[in-house]
């Protein structure tokens, strides 16, 4: 574990993957989109609370989903039987859910935010961080996946950054039964038609496992990150852009 400088400009991560058992890997540093960027390319990601310091974290096992290989129960088929992918939703739709991208990417990250129990007042998504991730947004980095029911409301999805051919996973939330599986599904199944080989999930949970999720030891998802060229630092241009989303917007006005 090392300490990162303390500047307001843009840092990059030297190739040491000493941690803490726990996965730790630096203390310190700055959200500034470019150093997010460059962290991660090496599988580097930031994760604290409001009142911590800035936490980089390079876990070891790291959870993934290979975008090709999610596994989808017979129950979940029904349901996605049940859905359609659209480029925004569309009223009176015979679809029980309409699932889009990029359709409302701040809503998704302040879902997640907002996800913790009640009764807790911490969240990991500071404001600093979620303006971080909207800049990234803007650049054409950061993506979100929603699901809407038949109402119009957004009661599911899914966030994360797309760095070449990997997808770096980072919050999901549900308002309704499965909605937040549906998100990761539709998100896999588009990856992997775009031709990516990563889905990055970080730490190990149950509720990923079900999706096909496993444990990989560093040295292997180091290999991925290479084959996915994460090192060339460049955006997915598979996801809509916000010219393209305009553009959808209007033409449904």
């Amino acid at each position: 574990m090392y300490r990162m400088p303390k500047t307001i400009h843009p840092l990059d991560f030297p190739d040491d993957f000493s941690t803490t058992r726990e996965g730790l890997l630096a203390v310190g540093g700055n959200l500034h989109p470019i150093t997010i960027i460059n962290a991660y390319a090496k599988g580097i990601f930031p994760w604290f609370n409001d009142d911590d310091p800035i936490l980089w974290w390079h876990p070891h096992p790291r959870m993934i989903i290979p975008p090709s290989a999610v596994h989808i129960s017979k129950k979940m088929k029904k349901l996605l039987n049940k859905t359609a992918l659209r480029p925004c939703f569309e009223p009176g739709r015979d679809e029980l859910y309409q699932i889009t991208l990029n359709q409302d990417f701040m809503r998704v990250i302040n879902e997640c935010a907002n996800k913790r129990d009640k009764n807790r007042t911490d969240t990991w998504i500071t404001d600093e961080m979620a303006s971080t991730y909207i800049t990234l947004h803007e650049m054409g980095f950061a993506h979100s996946v929603e699901v809407w029911n038949q109402n119009g409301e957004l009661v599911g999805g899914v966030y994360g950054v797309a760095i070449g051919k990997a997808f770096f996973g980072e919050s999901m939330f549900s308002h309704e039964t499965n909605t937040s599986k549906l998100a990761l599904i539709h998100l896999c199944q588009f990856i992997d038609q775009q031709g990516f080989t990563l889905l990055d999930c970080q730490i190990e949970n149950p509720h990923l496992v079900t999706l096909g999720g496993k444990n990989i030891a560093r040295s292997k998802f180091l290999k991925l990150l290479n084959q996915a060229e994460t090192n060339l630092k460049q955006p997915s241009l598979a996801f809509p852009s916000h010219q393209t989303l305009r553009q959808v917007s209007s033409a449904g006005a």
